[in-house]
This record gives C-alpha cells, structure tokens and sequence, in this order.
C-alpha cells in the first residue's frame, strides 16, 4: 500500500483534506497528515518511510529529500515550486511537480484587489485615482496573467502583456497589446503586475532602470516572488520617485527600510495569493489526482523536473 504524507505547516481547509484522503482511499492509498508544525526536523522525521508528499508553502529541502527513502513523488499545491530542491529531487529519481491554473483566480483577485488599495491612497480618506483608462503591463500571461486580464477587462483598462514563452498571438487574440520588450511593457504601462516564476534568469529581473521607465503615478504590484524584485533597486525608486507605488503578496527583506512611505509601500503579512477555500481545495485535489495518476499510470503530465 503507497503511503502519501500530506505535510502543511499553513494547514488545507477540512474539506480539502477530505477530499484529498478520499481520492486517496479510494485508490488504496494510506495518508498521513502533518499539519501546523514549527520545528523542520518533524518534517525530515514524517517523510523516512512514505511513498509520496504533498506540499503547499513547505520546504523539501535537500535534508528531507535524503531522509525520504522511499519518495517517488513531490507535488507543491500551488504553481510555484521553488521551496523544492529540484537538483536533490532529480538526483534520487524522484519525480517533482505543481498544480498549475488551481490558484490562478485567487492570485489575480487580489492582485486587482491591491491595484484598487494602493490607486485609493490604502482606504486613508485621501484622493485617488480610478482604474479605468490606465494602461496595465501584464508580465508574464500564464495561468494568472490571463486572469489578470480577464478580471481587468470589466475596469475598462487598456491592456498589455509581455512573455517571451507565450505565443502572441493568443496574447492579440484576447484583446490586449503585446508588448514588444520587457522596458517596452514597463514603459508603456501606469500598472505592472508582476507573475513571473522566481528562477536563475528572474531573480533581481525587475530593477532601477527598468521601473524607472515607468510612467509617472506608476504603481507595480507583485503577487509573484519577493526574489524577483531587486531590493535595493526598489528602495532607490521610492528615494527619487515619490509618484511610486509598491505593493506586494509578500515582504521583501527590505521590509523595515520601506515602512517610511507608507502611503506608497504595502505588503501583506503573509503570503495570500492561494488563501482562498476555493483555490485551497483545487490545489489539494488536484495534488492528490496527480500522486494517483503518477503511482498507478505512470503519467508525468505535470512533472517540473524533466
């Protein structure tokens, strides 16, 4: 009998974890639950004997992919998979994936929902601006970018998006104007939103030189990854341009250097893209739909390191 170890330190909804041990009853599978754990070694501990482990925010790290001896599989309930160590996971043959498209809604709704805090001064009874009629620089158009833009379209903005993996064609084809160059999105837009992946060529990718392109009243909101952002770029834009606007799903390191604009700087205290009941159960079903399909069929649809 496979044995799936579902660790959460941020916890599924009860009616994820229902759904999630059903799926895996009903294959024959035995399922172990870690939840609210603050010390890792319980993690490194959970992991010795099981057969696959479902992640959300939670860190497979080199030491616990060399404590799981029996691990097949690592799926992340979320789309981003940088808290997997890819190269340790590769080394040992075991196979690592995400769940792209089950957070993409929640992501992108308060990706608008920030875009409407920081244009109406954070709710603090000052003058703001609307949404309509400004340009919006979608960076990135997966899963959440056309979600963005799908959102975005009822605010009546004019819409542009960049990704040099995306055909243009879908991005004309939906009705938005596809930037040419990252500076040319930047350039172009008075909003960024930012949902690019944090890897190798992104990290520090957004800087000086390409926010200061922006035009003036700019306002970039990142629900992506805080390493995709150069921090001290960051603060050199809040230093020179005081019509800069900052806000995002999680603190850069920068964090307490930031706090003296705030009624330009904003981050939520915890990481809140996918806190929904809707995207928690999605990740956590679809997570458990593929551990099945891997186990049983063999199907690496999903797979992050081929």
């Amino acid at each position: 009998m496979a044995k799936v170890l579902i660790a959460t330190e941020k916890p599924f909804a009860k009616a994820a974890v229902d759904g999630i041990k059903k799926i895996f009853t009903e294959a024959g599978f035995e399922t172990v639950l870690l939840e609210k754990y603050t010390d890792p070694n319980d993690l490194i501990k959970a992991v010795a004997d099981v057969d696959a482990l479902i992640i959300r925010s939670d860190k497979a790290t080199h030491a616990v992919i060399e404590a799981a001896k029996n691990l097949k599989i690592i799926v992340r309930a979320g789309a981003g998979y940088d808290n997997i160590d890819i190269a340790a996971a590769t080394e040992k043959g075991i196979c690592a994936m995400n769940t792209p498209g089950q957070n993409s809604n929640a992501v992108a709704e308060l990706a608008l929902g920030l875009m409407v805090f920081m244009s109406r001064g954070q709710f603090k009874g000052i003058s703001g601006t609307e949404l309509k009629g400004k340009k919006l620089g979608i960076q990135a158009y997966g899963a959440v970018g056309k979600c963005v833009a799908k959102i975005t379209k009822g605010f009546g903005m004019e819409l542009w998006a960049y990704d040099p993996y995306a055909c243009q064609g879908d991005i004309v084809k939906d009705g938005l104007i596809c930037a040419q160059s990252v500076e040319n999105l930047y350039s172009s837009c008075d909003y960024i939103s930012v949902n690019i992946p944090a890897n190798e060529k992104t990290k520090k990718s957004i800087n000086f030189e390409l926010m200061s392109k922006m035009p003036k009243g700019a306002i970039v909101v990142n629900t992506a990854r805080k390493e995709v952002i150069d921090e001290e770029s960051l603060k050199k834009m809040f230093a020179e341009r005081p019509d800069f606007k900052y806000a995002s799903d999680i603190a850069p390191d920068c964090h307490a250097d930031l706090l003296q604009y705030n009624e330009r700087y904003y981050a939520t205290p915890k990481k809140q893209g996918a806190e929904t009941s809707e995207a928690n159960i999605n990740a956590g079903l679809a997570a458990a739909n593929q551990i099945v399909g891997f186990l049983k069929n063999g199907d690496r649809t999903f797979q992050v390191n081929k």
